[in-house]
């Protein structure tokens, strides 16, 4: 189904398998292929994000937009994101993927006051309702951007403004809403102004209090309109403020456990987020996972030659690979998705390029879901991993597990014993070596 021209010359975007030469088709992904008991789109469920794709015109800290779309008026009239919304959903459809995600500034622009703002939003709203209800395609998460406007240069909850704290509240209120509306799936936290920059001018404190009260209100708000989807924060270390409150996946739920929250939250994993954190984007999805707080993943990448979120399109089918080992121990990624939070480079002017784009980002994680059934079905890393912490298994390790020991009883074991046994080799290098096969 199209409601525009725009992308008339590109093809219904299809599974050809790894023998075509078809820039516009998938060699890896096969949406109805089962792997591991489910099919890929339920293993992936890919989503396309609303700024990067339709908003992004490739602008960077050094210079202005590249990029002009032959759908865009050059205004950001409520008329205009009406417009956009009809072409936002021939390219989902067209790619064939089952999800977007959005902020409310995506969609639809501010007003001359703030109902008017709202009013915008809601025009939007019920439009892209229209679009789901004739195309299938779902909202896989909403979110309200609490970080372009100036308003929001010292905090957005943070803020030691107490008219902008009630400014969000009003914008992720409203956004909670729309995402209900449109019956989406998740609402995604990111706090990209919930830092600091100096401590000269700064009660951490305080702003901590008021963070946590502010994700607080949206828990109790969300049960007051029976909200059933999953509330995620999306960790950042760094950019734009020097430091953020919600560093890495460690900080986030640290914090959310301090302050009560930790029940009403899971983690929204971004690839490029993790490295500026100083890890590596499986760290973060397997600390997520190992205290069951895994809840969706913005899929992109970074350039190591760069130090800012440059939100590249993934090509490391690699780092995929590994990343689904975790991601199966999780059972999936529940209601969660792969988002792709990418954007095509200031010199990738043409349409064609956001479909090549997505196409190598979503072929780079179902390759990566190819090779983990490999290595799963296979057992060879899952042995070796269960052998080296084979003493926790009996004896003495069984009981640690178990929580039945203490410093006495403890003492008394490695007293009697004398010596601790030996440690056997990690054999990091054969792991690598048999990871490699597998690729």
């Amino acid at each position: 189904m199209a409601f525009t021209t725009f992308f008339d010359h590109i093809p219904t975007i299809a599974y050809e398998g790894v023998e075509s030469d078809n820039p516009f088709a998938f060699k890896w992904y096969d949406a109805k292929a089962k792997v591991l008991g489910k099919s890929m789109k339920d293993w992936m469920r890919n989503s396309v994000c609303y700024w990067h794709t339709f908003r992004g015109m490739g602008g960077d800290p050094f210079g202005p937009g590249t990029i002009c779309r032959p759908w865009e008026d050059g205004t950001d009239s409520l008329d205009q994101a009406l417009r956009r919304t009809e072409v936002v959903f021939d390219f989902l459809t067209k790619l064939g993927v089952e999800y977007y995600a959005f902020h409310d500034r995506d969609v639809a622009p501010e007003g001359g006051n703030l109902t008017e703002t709202n009013a915008n939003l809601w025009a939007v709203a019920k439009q892209l309702k229209k679009l789901q209800d004739a195309t299938g395609v779902k909202l896989l998460w909403g979110t309200a951007n609490l970080f372009s406007h100036p308003r929001f240069n010292q905090g957005a909850s943070t803020s030691p403004n107490a008219d902008v704290f009630a400014y969000c509240a009003n914008s992720v209120k409203e956004a909670i809403d729309v995402t209900k509306f449109l019956g989406g799936e998740n609402y995604v936290f990111w706090g990209g102004r919930e830092g600091y920059n100096s401590l000269l001018n700064t009660d951490l404190g305080r702003e901590g209090r008021h963070f946590a009260a502010f994700l607080g209100m949206a828990v109790d708000y969300a049960k007051s309109v029976k909200f059933r989807g999953q509330f995620l924060i999306e960790p950042k270390p760094c950019e734009p403020t020097k430091h953020q409150y919600d560093f890495d996946s460690a900080t986030v739920l640290g914090f959310l456990e301090r302050n009560g929250l930790a029940d009403h939250f899971k983690l929204n994993i971004e690839q490029n987020h993790a490295t500026l954190a100083g890890h590596d984007f499986n760290h973060e999805i397997a600390f997520a996972t190992s205290v069951g707080k895994l809840g969706s993943l913005d899929a992109n990448r970074g350039d190591t030659m760069n130090g800012w979120d440059t939100d590249q399109f993934p090509t490391d089918f690699r780092e995929a690979a590994q990343a689904w080992l975790y991601i199966h121990q999780n059972g999936g990624l529940g209601s969660g998705g792969l988002n792709y939070d990418a954007k095509v480079r200031r010199d990738s002017t043409d349409v064609d390029d956001m479909f090549h784009a997505h196409i190598c980002g979503i072929d780079t994680w179902a390759r990566g879901l190819r090779i983990a059934e490999k290595i799963i079905k296979d057992g060879k890393l899952a042995k070796v991993l269960k052998t080296r912490y084979a003493s926790y298994d009996k004896g003495i390790g069984a009981e640690i597990d178990k929580g039945r020991t203490d410093f006495r009883s403890l003492q008394a074991y490695i007293v009697k014993k004398g010596e601790a046994a030996p440690n056997a080799s990690g054999r990091q290098e054969l792991l690598e070596n048999v990871f490699n096969s597998y690729v």
